[in-house]
């Protein structure tokens, strides 16, 4: 699996989310946070499939997709231990750990797989 099929749905559920925090509880903080770091990782899944396409791997996009989802692991998990709430700081902590994870996974094996003419 490729990194920018789950990095463009994940910004666009953390630009949702930000968006819903502030319509629901006129947080700027959220929806600050939320459009980006969402708009940020949209960025970097568009630049991921862009390189993708010239059957080439963007370094800098996976990069910048591990920083967010780590950032964003280590300070909604910070915010989960204080508070106990599930949502919104258990729900994105728990989400940007297993982004991380994969990001981490997709650096370790070389990005991307570009396919050969033969495939």
């Amino acid at each position: 699996m490729h990194d920018f099929c789950f990095t463009i749905p994940y910004g666009l559920v953390l630009v949702g989310g930000g968006i819903v925090g502030y319509a629901k509880k006129g947080s700027l903080a959220s929806l600050g946070g939320g459009l980006g770091t969402g708009f940020v990782l949209i960025l970097a899944g568009y630049l991921s499939l862009k390189a993708f396409k010239k059957k080439k791997n963007s370094c800098l996009a996976l990069i910048l997709e591990t920083v967010c989802a780590a950032a964003l692991t280590w300070v909604m998990g910070q915010r989960y231990m204080q508070t106990s709430k599930i949502m919104p700081a258990g729900i994105v902590a728990g989400i940007s750990a297993l982004m991380t994870t994969f990001y981490l996974y997709k650096i370790a094996t070389g990005g991307n797989h570009i396919p050969t003419k033969a495939e």
